[in-house]
Formats: C-alpha cells, sequence, structure tokens
C-alpha cells in the first residue's frame, strides 16, 4: 500500500457532472510528497460492486469514494483530510455530514443527531480564497454513520456487495463496519462546508424500505446507539495489502 497516495474513486453514469466533479479535484493542492489518482466505475452493478472493483485497482492509503455530483471547495481538502487522519491512527473514515446516533428506524436522517452539512443546490458560497482550515481550529466531531455522497477511508473494507445489489444503505452497512472494526468515524467541523452536492434535491429511493429492513434486522442491537456504544468485534479485520 502506497502511504502517500489518494485516490478519488466515483461510479458515473451522467459525463457531464463527472466532467465538473474533476474540474474542481483538478483544482485541489496536492499535499507535498504525494500523488493522487482517479478511479471511474461506468455501469457498475451496484455502488457496492462498483466501490470493489475500483478499491482492488488501487493501492493508494487514501480512497476518496465520491458521487458524480459532488463538487469539493476547499482547495486545502487532501491537506486537511490527512491532518485529520495523522492526528489518531484509531479514525479509519471521515465524511463531509454524519449523525452521532444511529436511527431506530434505519433512517439515517431521521437520528436527530446530524452534524457538518454540504452546499446544496443552489445556494451561494464565499470565494475559494476563503476555504483554509486548521485542524486546531476547526477540529472533529465522531459519528456513528456518515452520508455516502463523500467517504474518505484509510483501511481497505470490502464493500457489502452480498447484500447491497442496488444503491441506498451502502453508507451506513460500511460505517458501521468501520466502527465495528475499531475505527474511529469523524466529521470535519467546516467554517464553510468543504463540498457542494448538486443532488437536484430529489432522492431516488427505489428499493430504499427494502434495504432500510434488511439493514434494521442485520444491525437490530444498535439500532438507536450513540457511537460510544458500538465496539469493536474481533472477527471484522481490514484488507491486508
Amino acid at each position: 500500500m502506497d502511504e502517500h497516495k489518494f485516490c478519488f474513486i466515483l461510479c458515473t453514469n451522467n459525463n457531464l457532472l463527472l466532467e465538473e466533479a474533476l474540474h474542481y479535484i483538478g483544482h485541489l493542492i496536492i499535499p507535498e510528497g504525494y500523488t493522487t489518482e482517479l478511479l471511474t466505475v461506468t455501469d457498475a452493478d451496484s455502488m457496492t460492486s462498483g466501490y470493489n472493483e475500483a478499491m482492488a485497482s488501487s493501492n493508494a492509503k487514501y480512497k476518496i469514494y465520491m458521487h458524480q455530483d459532488v463538487f469539493i471547495l476547499n482547495p486545502y481538502f487532501l491537506s486537511d483530510v490527512l491532518a485529520i487522519f495523522q492526528s489518531d491512527a484509531s479514525i479509519g473514515l471521515i465524511g463531509m455530514t454524519g449523525y452521532e446516533t444511529v436511527s431506530p428506524d434505519g433512517v439515517m436522517w431521521h437520528s436527530g443527531s446530524r452534524i457538518g452539512t454540504p452546499y446544496q443546490r443552489k445556494a451561494v458560497y464565499p470565494p475559494l480564497s476563503e476555504y483554509r482550515y486548521s485542524l486546531s481550529r476547526d477540529g472533529y466531531q465522531a459519528a456513528a454513520l456518515i452520508d455516502g455522497f463523500m467517504m474518505i477511508t484509510s483501511q481497505d473494507y470490502l464493500w457489502n456487495t452480498e447484500s447491497l445489489t442496488g444503491w441506498d444503505f451502502y453508507d451506513a452497512y460500511h460505517s458501521l463496519t468501520f466502527l465495528l472494526g475499531g475505527h474511529k468515524i469523524v466529521v470535519p467541523a467546516q467554517r464553510h462546508p468543504w463540498c457542494m452536492h448538486d443532488d437536484g434535491g430529489v432522492l431516488n429511493l427505489t428499493n430504499y424500505n427494502q434495504y432500510r429492513q434488511m439493514f434494521m434486522r442485520t444491525y437490530h442491537d444498535l439500532l438507536g446507539k450513540h457511537y460510544s456504544e458500538i465496539g469493536r468485534q474481533e472477527n471484522t479485520t481490514p484488507l491486508s495489502r
């Protein structure tokens, strides 16, 4: 594994959105001594299968799984993410929006403990010159679950392709995989959001309830629990490289 490498991973079916996302990625400042790579997956059967395909193709320690409609506004994004990981070796997963508890009904945004935020579509945001962050000044907050529009890892865990054959709940499952593996999940405290999520304001929840019910059955013992109540399970380990 290359510990000085970032990999951006996107499943895509829209060239226009992808081009815009890549425009912002192309303007990021790369930390000295580090490299980046980009992997896109088209026509994936599911989000989990696409992410596993890309993960297996990259030896980067830091993998940035993101939607094609996410635009990174903070030019120092990579340095700030790196500073968070290096501040605590137990941090395994970073998101831009998260929740401190697992919702009792399985719907992530019903937990009432939301932390972090992106800019949403049509929002007015400050100039890029204002996007500079200090870990000591801004800090971060631990979470139980993070939203899947951006998930940044320092460990490789297989995405659950056996259960998740569509486009829903991969973020909730993967978040709990990290917590049960003994890793912390955090969301940076952002004076200005680091990303814009141009999702159009309409969620495609086809088959969502099916996966919600499955999530509740699989993790029934964790429903309603705070991240501090979820501990490591010995049979959950990351892939070795």
